[in-house]
């Protein structure tokens, strides 16, 4: 897939206030540091599409981007970590269920995880709360570039061993890298298959 526009649409926290669309959507969350922002900038092609920042927790609201004109990009606020007081993460927490629960459009979360560290727990259960709630979602190991091939095999392989203990079969998966373009084409592309299936 190439991406020829990607042009912001809103920023809001109310699931109902969301675009009143029949596009397919592809949500894009993950732990507040984990390099969404600058993904999903590789990902479109654009460099300050999604705003990135050195303080984590900078996406506070659900940001829809049209991209190619047939499809949503939402980049929805990171949990865990981000230097927001209690009541905001709650509130955040809020509105990141409701999204997920009401917004039909919604066709694949992609949940990203940062490829350097060992399986966290904030982590495996929000992809655990994806599961009861039959919410499709894929796996991003984000920031590849950072390890050795290795050493990176090695902590995917450990991901895999950990989520095959509480899962049938471990999830579609993508290894990328913001900094150096990796895993652009395989995002893109499974978006584009899927696209077309629901044309089809």
């Amino acid at each position: 897939m190439k991406i020829k526009t990607a042009e912001f649409v809103v920023s809001n926290s109310k699931v109902d206030q969301c675009p009143n669309s029949t596009l397919p959507e592809y949500a894009f969350i993950g732990r507040s540091n984990v390099g969404k922002s600058s993904l999903i900038n590789m990902l479109t092609g654009r460099k300050s599409l999604a705003k990135t920042s050195a303080k984590p927790g900078k996406t506070q609201l659900i940001n829809h981007f049209l991209i190619n004109k047939n499809w949503h990009l939402v980049d929805l606020p990171g949990y865990g970590y981000a230097q927001v007081s209690k009541s905001t993460k709650r509130v955040f927490q809020k509105f990141i269920t409701a999204y997920f629960e009401k917004r039909k459009q919604m066709i694949c979360a992609f949940v990203l995880i940062d490829s350097r560290h060992k399986p966290q727990p904030i982590d495996m259960e929000f992809m655990q709360w994806l599961g009861e709630n039959a919410i499709p979602f894929c796996i991003i190991f984000t920031k590849a570039d950072k390890l050795k091939p290795k050493v990176l095999d090695k902590n995917i392989e450990n991901y895999k061993n950990e989520m095959l203990e509480t899962w049938e079969e471990m999830p579609e998966y993508f290894i990328t890298s913001a900094s150096a373009g990796l895993g652009q084409e395989e995002v893109l592309g499974y978006i584009e298959g899927i696209n077309e299936d629901l044309k089809g």
